[in-house]
């Protein structure tokens, strides 16, 4: 009885099917490259915002515009300073857009290196 139960087991483990594990690593690779594309784009959306607020003169004392700002100044990186025009609104629209353009190239960049690195188109 000991001897049956025995090679049913390794009868078991026998057809246990083999792990693809190139598929699955294009299916890591897909989803990191998913959540990295999604992560530049709402950096982007960030952005974006603040240069709607900031063109449209919202009440800098509000807690969205001012939890958009500061988001903004942080991910605006080298570019709020980038070009310096005398009307405000002017500056906050070219550099922080210029930033935004800049995640959403870089994202689509990486994303499409991880997806490759990873094995899927």
């Amino acid at each position: 009885m000991g001897e049956h139960a025995e090679s049913s087991e390794e009868t078991r483990v026998s057809r246990r099917a083999a792990v693809d594990w190139r598929r699955t690593g294009g299916k890591v690779a897909s989803v990191v490259a998913s959540i990295v594309r999604w992560i530049g784009l709402v950096f982007a959306a960030l952005l974006v915002i603040h240069v709607i607020f900031t063109v449209g003169s919202a009440n800098p004392d509000n807690g969205i515009v001012s939890f958009v700002k500061s988001w903004a100044d942080s991910l605006a990186l080298g570019f709020s300073d980038l070009f310096t025009p005398s009307d405000g609104k002017l500056r906050v629209l070219v550099n922080y857009g210029i930033a935004a353009i800049f995640w959403l190239v870089v994202s689509g960049i990486l994303a499409k290196v991880i997806r490759r690195v990873g094995g899927t188109s």
